[in-house]
């Protein structure tokens, strides 16, 4: 089943209060849908904007409804409950969005076990959990034909030592999600569940980006361009595109979209910070 609007179907987003997360909630709220925003910030933080409560907001005021849920994603048995909820809410679950992510651009000697446990504890096992949570409800989902789908905002999997030599313990846990994907589309096939992979092309600006020293953020894109292909793979028919690794603007290219121009962040630049794993 492919469509263009994602009207009344309900997404599960982590790390939803800011940034990639709280973008593709409000594209899919414009359509009407129902968005569960999960994220660990419930009060204002000192250097992030946002509170999952805030993102509700924001999701309202788009035109969807929207259910806040603070959720840690490294507490399966909290991951469990909040899916129950949100299920029980909005009447089901159609679609899992694993967006919550840690990082640490450093090396071996540089990176502590503690910091090494919270990339894997959020990145691999987080989106592990989440979408062992989600299974039960998507494949009610793919019975009522709803055309259920897990996205993971993860990068296809670059086995170069180039992307592994600066930063190990990242790029392990990031290709943690990725190998997810390979696996889970395959187990999940036969249910109708497309369970796929999406990652930008160049840099995305976002509060996150801005806390890395030395970025120029005016040589990004706005995290639009993630939401723009995120929604479009999701209104496709989960039986027939699964087990891919999108990237951003290939997706709207494919789909007719001329002016990707509108999603740079300094109006009239075409030269773009490139994102990690892309050759």
């Amino acid at each position: 089943m492919t469509s263009t609007s994602l009207k009344g179907r309900t997404l599960f987003i982590t790390g939803g209060s800011r940034g990639i997360g709280l973008a593709i909630a409000r594209r899919a709220a414009r359509d009407g849908a129902n968005v569960a925003v999960a994220a660990k910030t419930e009060a204002p933080h000192p250097k992030l904007p946002g509170t999952v409560y805030t993102a509700a907001e924001e999701v309202e005021a788009a035109g969807g409804r929207a259910l806040p849920i603070p959720l840690d994603i490294r507490d399966d048995a909290k991951v469990a409950e909040a899916m129950k909820r949100a299920a029980e809410y909005f009447g089901g679950l159609d679609i899992l969005v694993n967006n919550a992510s840690a990082i640490s651009l450093t090396g071996t000697l540089a990176t502590p076990a503690k910091r090494f446990d919270l990339m894997h504890g959020v990145n691999a096992r987080g989106t592990y959990v989440c979408s062992q949570a989600a299974i039960p409800y998507l494949r009610e989902s793919a019975g009522a034909g709803r055309n259920p789908h897990i996205l993971m905002l993860s990068p296809p999997l670059n086995m170069k030592p180039k992307w592994f030599k600066d930063h190990v313990a990242y790029t392990m846990a990031k290709y943690g999600m990725s190998m997810c994907v390979l696996g889970m589309s395959e187990e999940f096939r036969g249910d109708g569940i497309a369970v796929n992979a999406l990652w930008p092309r160049t840099a995305i600006n976002t509060a996150a980006l801005q806390m890395i020293p030395g970025v120029d953020v005016r040589m990004t894109r706005k995290p639009e361009i993630i939401a723009d292909a995120a929604h479009a793979i999701l209104c496709r028919d989960a039986r027939k595109h699964t087990g891919h690794f999108y990237i951003d603007d290939e997706v709207l290219t494919a789909g007719g979209e001329t002016d990707l121009g509108k999603y740079a962040v300094m109006p009239g630049n075409n030269k773009f910070l490139p994102d990690f794993f892309l050759d």
